[in-house]
């Protein structure tokens, strides 16, 4: 961008004020988005132990306890990679996403959307909404077992990162970087609410901008578990 905006070729205003607000945009849709879901999918496995054991168990029978998770072994955390999608669907880091712009009239569903429309889908409420989900409020990661509902866009009943041409840039990265924090943080130590807090007990209240937040910081206890 740099090197662009020096040639003073293009067709369009393109200075530093430019290059730095298209570098704002990358850094925040990729920091608060990652850390905001690495913090609830850690939640729920808090508030939920067994499901937290069943993804230990998971990664003990396919990474070891003598080692770490590496990117070579997450596509074989089949378990780890439902909890992770139920997570998506309860909490979806962007509750909206960002406006779409109808570039002619149209009808979806049987509604007319006219040109000049601007779109904005509630990602939120298409989680919670019980005509596309059995028990939509509670954590069920079993749910997608056996199950071809993706988070890549393909099945608009789960949209974490948008759909087609306007979705989001950094799936890949963020989806991948999801995975191998969560996984490395669950497979490295045990964890435990302080205070002898129960897990029924845990606030899960949320906070809504343009990502949905936990109200309170999550705090928890580790105790390292790997092989020394």
């Amino acid at each position: 961008m740099m090197s662009i905006m020096k040639t003073g070729q293009t067709e369009f205003q393109f200075d530093r004020r430019h290059v730095k607000a298209i570098m704002l945009d990358m850094l925040a849709g990729s920091m608060d988005t990652a850390a905001s879901s690495t913090e609830w999918i850690l939640s729920e496995l808090l508030k939920n132990p067994s499901m937290m054991k069943k993804v230990q168990k998971e990664l003990e029978e396919v990474v070891g306890l003598e080692r770490m998770v590496e990117e070579s072994d997450l596509e074989q955390l089949t378990y780890l990679e439902m909890v992770i999608k139920e997570t998506f669907r309860l909490h979806p880091v962007a509750p909206l996403m960002i406006p779409h712009y109808a570039t002619e009239d149209c009808k979806v569903d049987g509604y007319d959307i006219l040109k000049e429309s601007r779109i904005i889908i509630n990602t939120y409420a298409i989680g919670r909404d019980p005509s596309a989900w059995t028990d939509p409020e509670k954590f069920i990661p079993e749910r997608f077992l056996g199950s071809d509902i993706d988070v890549r866009g393909q099945h608009f009943q789960l949209l974490p990162f948008g759909s087609g041409r306007r979705g989001c840039p950094g799936m890949q990265l963020g989806l991948l970087q999801v995975q191998l924090i969560v996984s490395q943080l669950v497979h490295c130590f045990d964890w435990q609410l302080p205070n002898d807090m129960l897990p029924e007990d845990l606030d899960m209240t949320e906070e809504f901008g343009l990502v949905t937040t936990r109200a309170s910081h999550l705090m928890a206890v580790p105790t390292f578990r790997l092989q020394k």
